[in-house]
């Protein structure tokens, strides 16, 4: 028997009280992240500068924009040969994964300045 100086004395917590505190801060956070995101088209990038081509003319955005379509289409090509060798898997995170996101974030912030020129290109 434990005497009564040592018992922690609990205050019961309401099921209801508790789903309601819950809530609250399930809302304010969502407030909270959502206060962080930006609005609109998002060219959040690793490789690739979102205001590299903003001065770039239509004709200009769409040689890099064919340039670039090229490169991603060799890397995927080279990608899918190095996944029939022994250690496909690795040579290609070593070699060519860094370089394919790079090409795919080039087209996408290519795309975007396209668009925000309103430049007719063969995407758009």
């Amino acid at each position: 028997m434990v005497p009564a100086d040592f018992r922690i004395a609990k205050a019961p917590l309401r099921p209801a009280a508790a789903l309601i505190a819950l809530a609250i801060l399930a809302v304010l956070g969502g407030g909270l992240l959502s206060a962080c995101s930006s609005a609109g088209d998002s060219r959040l990038t690793v490789f690739a500068d979102p205001g590299q081509y903003d001065y770039y003319s239509c004709d200009q955005l769409t040689a890099q924009q064919k340039y670039w379509e090229g490169r991603e289409q060799e890397l995927k090509q080279l990608m899918a040969k190095a996944e029939q060798s022994t250690g496909g898997a690795f040579v290609n995170v070593i070699a060519y994964q860094a370089d394919y996101v790079s090409a795919k974030e080039q087209l996408q912030v290519l795309a975007a300045t396209a668009r925000a020129k309103k430049c007719t290109t063969a995407e758009t």
